[in-house]
């Protein structure tokens, strides 16, 4: 209102300080304080030409009407001003259609009064291309304006927008990550415990001292690996480093899965077949997880299991993954619980699938296809 307010009374004073009355016989005193009145309204309507933009070029176009017909160009600065208001506040269509009602009037205008009075032909056409001109460039400027605004406007609707996408993505990152730890440690202790849990129960039945050193010595090597595991996942979370690996230990643990099976008393066997050479450590990773806990569910949920038999299918296109058991799954190991899930979660980011069901005449088998990356293909 204040930046209003002096452009108001700035314009007021630029216009109408030189625009007088004049004494004469012929009618043009009354022109002149008609355009004096329609130049103060004018000059007034421009406190409010943000919301009224039409109706203050109209009253500036009437007043600068009257000037022409009096031979006065004072109020030139009004009407350039009420133009930048109609271009920068009102429509473009709305705009251009007020300005050339306002040309056309002001050409008619000089056009009759010019062969009515051929003596003020070239004050008039003077004052009408200056009415037109002034008009023009406070349009041209308003237009501007208008599309510096417009621009403005979709910068800082875009950088909303773009911090909006950015707290989701981080979001997103937060749950993936969470989702990611909880599989880590999900495989890590869920494994270790359940094969120390199993060598700690067949100890207490044993009473054979061999075997049961022998099982102690397996409980303290799987507890040591566990602690060795989740150390390396705990420092990956405790880093820094913006460039710390995604998986801390990559390396192919499925000959150590089935040694400690064995060792708990399973007849386990592991039959691979294909090439391996060239799989990324993420994959690599994937195989070793799935056999991992699908070992760990017979070993947990298996009642009478003593046969698990693995294989890995290294072929060209995917590598195949099967573990089956001859047991009867005791509490729904498919649903409720968080292994078979990350095992799913773990294939399909890497574009592949994982299933897990009943085998007959008994068992269970989990089964999943992970795609071989393109370049390891040829």
């Amino acid at each position: 209102m204040v930046a209003d307010a002096l452009i108001a009374a700035l314009t007021a004073v630029l216009s109408l300080a030189p625009l007088g009355v004049q004494e004469s016989s012929d009618g043009t005193n009354a022109l002149a304080a008609t355009a004096l009145v329609l130049s103060l309204i004018g000059c007034a309507g421009l406190l409010v030409r943000r919301r009224f933009p039409v109706a203050v070029f109209a009253i500036a176009a009437l007043a600068q009407t009257a000037s022409l017909l009096t031979e006065d160009s004072s109020v030139l600065l009004l009407i350039g001003v009420a133009g930048f208001a109609l271009s920068r506040y009102a429509t473009p269509r709305a705009a251009w259609i007020a300005f050339g009602a306002a040309c056309a009037v002001w050409g008619a205008v000089a056009l009759v009064v010019t062969l009515t009075t051929p003596g003020t032909r070239a004050v008039l056409i003077a004052g009408a291309a200056a009415s037109i001109g002034f008009a023009l460039i406070g349009m041209l400027i308003g237009l501007n304006a208008r599309s510096r605004r417009r621009y403005l406007d979709a910068l800082i609707d875009l950088s909303r927008r773009l911090a909006v996408e950015r707290d989701q993505r981080a979001q997103l990152a937060v749950a993936d990550e969470r989702a990611r730890i909880a599989r880590e440690l999900h495989d890590i202790v869920a494994h270790s415990l359940t094969v120390m849990v199993t060598l700690a129960e067949g100890i207490s039945a044993s009473v054979d001292a061999d075997r049961i050193r022998e099982g102690s010595r397996a409980i303290s090597a799987t507890g040591r690996d566990a602690l060795r595991d989740m150390r390396a996942t705990l420092g990956v979370l405790r880093s820094t480093d913006d460039e710390a690996p995604l998986h801390p230990t990559v390396r192919d643990t499925t000959a150590e899965t089935v040694d400690a099976a064995r060792t708990a008393g399973f007849a386990v066997t592991l039959t691979t077949s294909g090439d391996p050479a060239g799989i990324d450590s993420a994959v690599t990773l994937a195989v070793s997880r799935i056999v991992q806990e699908a070992v760990t569910n017979v070993m947990r949920h298996a009642s009478g299991a003593s046969r698990i038999d693995a294989a890995i299918d290294y072929g060209r296109d995917a590598i195949e993954i099967r573990v089956q058991d001859d047991g009867v799954a005791q509490g729904a190991p498919n649903g409720g619980g968080f292994g078979l899930r990350g095992l799913r979660e773990r294939a399909e980011l890497l574009g592949g699938t994982c299933e897990a069901g009943p085998v007959r005449p008994r068992g269970w088998e989990v089964r999943a296809i992970i795609p071989r990356p393109e370049r390891n293909r040829e």
